[in-house]
């Protein structure tokens, strides 16, 4: 009798546990968004993240607030010998928490390190190359998003972006718009959506965008988007986040569609920011 109480006592610790936790840790997250902000790490952004001091000021604290959640729950791991300071964290997390602007409530819940490493650096790749063949080489890279638990970035690729702002590539937003997709455990170009409704005007619009690029890349015709968006719609997603934050009024001119339901995802209109 007394092991058949202690099993119904665990389990229902183990039930009000998952019952309770997304509380507690939505708590926690509210307070560490009211904690005042460091004034050293306003200037860091302000001097790191170009578009920054453009933000309204609603976003502004906004975007304070998400800095210091992410900062308090993701681990920075530096690679072949770097350190990585406190304003590499602020920098990475600035620009990975505009992502997180539509108040969606999660903080890519799939992630918890970032490796940095100084510069680009080499990964063993294997590819198929005929029907019995198989390829391994290494090769060199300046990000990747895993599917389990890490993001992979450089820090050189990250202070180049950041200091090209309006070039339409950055590495930070792309490695974290993968972890946007890759919410539900697939990398398929379609992040989650806030109704079932979203999903069929989602489909129709990214398909017809990612068709034209890829049709617009092979007649070599200069693209808005960066030619790497046509390589799967994974990577168009990834390469569409980087314009519409880096380029909007060129996405808004030339790809009104795309540019609007981007804006409906993100609620967000980086046009306002000029």
């Amino acid at each position: 009798m007394v092991k058949i109480i202690v099993f119904f006592f665990l389990i229902g610790l183990i039930i009000a546990g998952i019952l309770f936790n997304p509380i507690l840790v939505k708590r926690r997250r509210n307070r560490l968004k009211r904690r005042p902000f460091p004034p050293l790490w306003n200037a860091i952004i302000e001097n790191n993240l170009p578009i920054y001091l453009c933000l309204s000021p609603d976003e502004i604290r906004r975007l304070q607030g998400d800095i210091q959640v992410f900062l308090a729950e993701k681990q920075f791991i530096g690679c072949r010998g770097l350190q990585v300071t406190e304003e590499m964290k602020l920098t990475l997390a600035a620009v990975a928490c505009l992502l997180l602007l539509n108040e969606r409530g999660q903080y890519f819940p799939r992630l918890r390190s970032i490796l940095v490493y100084p510069s680009a650096y080499l990964v063993q790749e294997t590819n198929s190359v005929g029907k019995y063949v198989v390829e391994e080489r290494r090769v060199a890279r300046l990000g990747e998003s895993w599917t389990n638990d890490q993001v992979v970035l450089s820090w050189e690729q990250v202070k180049q972006d950041t200091n090209n702002w309006r070039d339409g590539r950055n590495v930070v937003l792309h490695e974290f718009a993968h972890q946007l997709d890759q919410e539900d455990g697939k990398a398929e170009g379609v992040p989650i959506l806030q109704r079932n409704s979203d999903y069929a005007i989602w489909a129709k619009v990214m398909t017809e965008e990612y068709q034209q690029l890829c049709n617009d890349v092979l007649q070599g015709v200069n693209t808005v988007m960066d030619s790497y968006g046509a390589t799967n719609p994974a990577e168009f997603f990834a390469v569409a986040t980087e314009t519409f934050f880096e380029k909007p009024h060129q996405l808004l001119s030339k790809h009104r569609a795309l540019y609007e339901q981007l804006q409906r995802y993100y609620k967000l209109d980086p046009v306002q920011w000029a």
